[in-house]
């Protein structure tokens, strides 16, 4: 296996046989926190984007070399999808000692933002099926999940000032 592979497997999560989806998106999370806490979500934001630029390059080179379009096992469109979504809720800069702490939301804002993120990439309501239907190669296999960490960021972000509002009456 060359490195291109290791890099649109995230590091060979994309090969378990049941829910790659999912694997990848969990073995994306400890490095996503891990930005969050030591650079800030702006880092995490920009480093989803660099790292969407080079995917959607070696997304083509593989569909082009293997005939197959958005192969199950490539699950780099989940890191970026769950680093979108992540940049977005909490979207504050945070410590270790945070993320243990329920009552600032910062965990519970990771954990939803992982839930409302899988389901918006498995069920691919509106827009985002409509992208992996019909935009080609690369831009296909990474646009929907882009538009899906958007959602789940902006939906968590959301449920946790609901949750906030609520708590103040």
């Amino acid at each position: 296996m060359n490195f291109r592979w290791f890099f649109l497997t995230v590091g060979y999560s994309g090969l378990f046989p049941k829910a790659p989806g999912t694997m990848g998106t969990l073995a994306a999370l400890p490095l996503a926190i891990a930005v969050l806490i030591f650079l800030g979500p702006q880092t995490l934001f920009l480093a989803a984007l660099f790292t969407t630029l080079i995917a959607v390059k070696n997304i083509n080179l593989y569909e082009a070399d293997s005939h197959s379009h958005d192969d199950k096992r490539i699950v780099i469109d989940e890191l970026v999808g769950i680093w979108f979504a992540l940049s977005i809720a909490p979207g504050v800069i945070f410590t270790l000692n945070d993320l243990g702490n329920w009552e600032n939301g910062i965990a519970l804002q990771i954990i939803l933002s992982f839930l409302l993120f899988r389901v918006y990439d498995i069920k691919k309501p509106s827009i985002i099926g409509r992208i992996d239907r019909e935009a080609p190669g690369g831009i296909g296999v990474m646009g929907d999940d882009i538009i899906a960490g958007f959602a789940a960021g902006i939906s968590s972000a959301l449920l946790w000032q609901l949750f906030l509002k609520l708590s103040a009456l």
